[in-house]
């Protein structure tokens, strides 16, 4: 079996979503004072590769922990999304691969979007779904989507549309994912376990594929 690291490393000064902060990190305890290490972490709770429980955005929604720990499993899919026009991932692309997404839990969107992380491009124009795609795949009786970008929806949206429909759908959103083309055309199980934090409206995961 092949593993695949997805997640990208959290670390003081990493990319955050505007308007929030970016981690601290301190070293709280040394071996030479304390005979052992331990660092004092504080960040956001959507921080690097992490997922959006329902309650995010949901005011009914589901946390985290109250999901069954086997929603956080399941078949994956990469839909190769590099050059859709004006940024748009579209019903008409979804319905391409219409009998592959019915047979999976997970839909992951491959934009090539990671490759900019760590710079101010990667926060700008980047491709996200429409209202019109998501509606369609809260139909389809998902565990959740992942996108290698900073948000699912539109970076100008202000209303987050798309996060509604598919929260809304009790799916899980997982965003900021990496490397998604080496998955292209492969069958793989994706897993992405977030932090078993009391309420949790999300929580980074530490996501894989294994085929």
């Amino acid at each position: 079996m092949q593993v695949m690291d997805l997640t990208h490393i959290i670390k003081e000064g990493m990319p955050v979503f505007p308007g929030t902060e970016s981690p601290m990190i301190k070293q709280a305890l040394t071996i030479e004072a304390d005979r052992s290490r331990e660092k004092l972490i504080t960040m956001f709770s959507h921080t690097g590769t992490h997922m959006d429980a329902p309650a995010h955005m949901i005011p009914t929604g589901k946390t985290l922990d109250a999901l069954p720990i086997d929603h956080f499993v399941g078949s994956g899919l990469v839909i190769d999304c590099r050059d859709v026009l004006e940024n748009r991932i579209e019903l008409s692309l979804l319905k391409t691969h219409e009998d592959r997404i019915v047979a999976s839990e997970y839909v992951l969107f491959c934009t090539g979007w990671s490759e900019r992380w760590g710079t101010p491009r990667y926060f700008e124009e980047f491709p996200a779904l429409t209202l019109e795609a998501a509606q369609w795949l809260a139909d389809q009786g998902l565990k959740g989507v992942g996108i290698d970008t900073i948000s699912i929806d539109h970076f100008s949206a202000e209303v987050f549309e798309v996060h509604h429909v598919l929260l809304g759908a009790n799916m899980v959103v997982v965003e900021n994912l990496k490397e998604l083309e080496g998955l292209l055309e492969k069958a793989f199980t994706l897993s992405v376990l977030p932090l078993k934090i009391l309420e949790a409206d999300g929580s980074p995961v530490r996501a894989v594929a294994m085929y």
